[in-house]
């Protein structure tokens, strides 16, 4: 696993930790755990398969599609992270 640079210097959390852990247990086929860990991991997947589907198969709305999907991703993400403050 690659360290947090964040965490070493400023020994506090980034948005982004807890992603290599969550993709690992992800691979391991241990879903709930994943979304334990990191849960914008679920919402950043369908964003990315989605994203590469429009590559190869252009949707209509796809542009609607897919700033929904980077605004909930990022939600996900932010909330994560000021929670881990609380």
């Amino acid at each position: 696993m690659l360290p947090c640079f964040t965490k070493q210097l400023l020994g506090v959390d980034c948005p982004g930790c807890g992603l290599q852990r969550s993709l690992l247990f992800l691979i391991k086929g241990e879903f709930i755990s994943a979304f334990l860990m990191y849960p914008a991991i679920y919402p950043m997947l369908l964003l990315f398969g989605f994203l590469g589907l429009n590559k190869l198969y252009p949707i209509k709305h796809s542009n609607t599609i897919t700033i929904t999907l980077m605004v909930s991703t990022v939600g996900f993400i932010l909330t994560n992270y000021i929670l881990k403050f609380i």
